[in-house]
């Protein structure tokens, strides 16, 4: 099939999602006091003006508003498959954006009722549309997921953990979203390699709607994601994970490894509050990769400014998504037997824990106790 159709596709869905986002900042007089982020001394936080962070509902809009516009311009005969088993995924998606986003305006919806939601539209999707996972490369495991109910529970976690990885990255301007466009392009090109055209429609779509909102967000940061925004746009790419490892041609290891930068983030953090510093996996803190990397990195080379107090905040992603793109790039194009996707999933792995461990202590190597010598104790002021 051309290549046609999919630029088609993915520019009118990021020109209508631009659009829509811009309009939520646009009228912010009007919902500012549900959707600003007014929490500015928070762990985590490190803007100093109070923007939307309701992002996400201009990249659902715009999604679902591109595609709509697309489909009507082209009169059905655009070439690809038909919009019913998207807008299937749209509405599994409903229980994930909208915990997120009443999060976003309440501040009182918890990590738990919010997994548990996105954990809810993972079994809709399930049921809906067979997304599905039905193996994982792993001895054993594989058998077990001949049984519906245990393969739906696994469905349900990865899908669930997948979307909290996204949300526990979105801490600067454009680096959740530059991850998730990344990724897309990642899971596109697996796809269109083994004759995908639903997973490849499905990133064409992320791709768009998020550079629609990365146009709005990055660099000054006007709008945020938000946790609606993280939620949907997790569930997004997990889906893909899911949908493409139902082909048996494709490596379970290879998807984890076009994945690893938020999944290995995630299960690090839940290692370190719980084995290192004896805190709740949940509890938030300013100890993430990207945090450290604007603490040690940014900071010492990047100078303040004050006519753009954004440029700091915004050059974190400038560090990040390079290494990501490269690993991706890797890992969609030599990836696809398992061993050799395996090796790439624990380079990745390898070369997180030693970035993290040289930020933190100012050194390579692990410390005499043998395991990584972190000292995570300081709280260095992240303004």
């Amino acid at each position: 099939m051309s290549a046609h159709p999919f630029f088609e596709l993915g520019l009118t869905v990021f020109i209508a999602s631009f659009f829509l986002c811009l309009l939520v900042v646009l009228s912010q007089k009007w919902h500012g006091g549900l959707s600003h982020d007014h929490d500015l001394d928070g762990v985590q936080k490190v803007h100093t003006t109070a923007v939307p962070r309701i992002g996400g509902v201009g990249v659902v809009a715009g999604l679902m508003l591109g595609l709509w516009l697309f489909y009507r311009r082209s009169g059905g005969a655009s070439g690809l498959q038909d919009a019913s088993g998207v807008c299937l995924l749209l509405a599994s998606s409903l229980p994930a954006f909208v915990a997120g986003l009443v999060e976003d305006m309440t501040k009182r919806v918890s990590v738990k009722v919010r997994l548990a939601a996105t954990a809810l539209s993972a079994v809709i999707a399930s049921a809906v549309i067979g997304a599905t996972v039905n193996q994982l490369d792993l001895w054993g495991v594989d058998a077990l997921l001949a049984f519906t109910p245990f393969a739906v529970l696994v469905t349900a976690i990865v899908v669930a953990g997948g979307s909290n990885a996204i949300n526990i990255i979105d801490g600067f301007n454009g680096l959740s979203g530059s991850t998730i466009v990344i990724m897309c392009g990642g899971f596109a090109a697996v796809a269109l390699q083994h004759n995908d055209q639903f997973v490849a429609m499905l990133a064409v779509l992320g791709i768009g709607a998020t550079l629609g909102f990365l146009a709005v967000n990055y660099p000054s940061g006007k709008l945020f994601l938000g946790d609606g925004g993280a939620y949907f746009l997790g569930f997004w790419v997990s889906e893909m994970a899911v949908l493409l490892v139902r082909n048996p041609q494709v490596s379970a290891w290879q998807v984890l490894a076009i994945c690893a930068y938020p999944v290995i983030e995630v299960l690090f953090s839940i290692y370190r509050r719980r084995m290192i510093q004896n805190v709740s996996p949940g509890a938030p803190d300013a100890l993430h990769l990207h945090t450290l990397v604007y603490r040690r990195l940014v900071f010492k080379h990047v100078s303040k400014s004050q006519a753009r107090p954004w440029k700091r905040n915004a050059a974190v992603v400038c560090v990040i998504a390079p290494v990501v793109a490269a690993c991706v790039a890797v890992s969609a194009t030599i990836g696809g037997s398992t061993p050799v996707s395996l090796l790439i999933v624990l380079a990745q792995t390898g070369l997180y824990v030693a970035v993290y461990g040289r930020l933190v202590r100012g050194r390579w190597g692990v410390g005499k106790s043998g395991r990584l010598g972190i000292d995570l104790s300081a709280r260095t002021p992240i303004r």
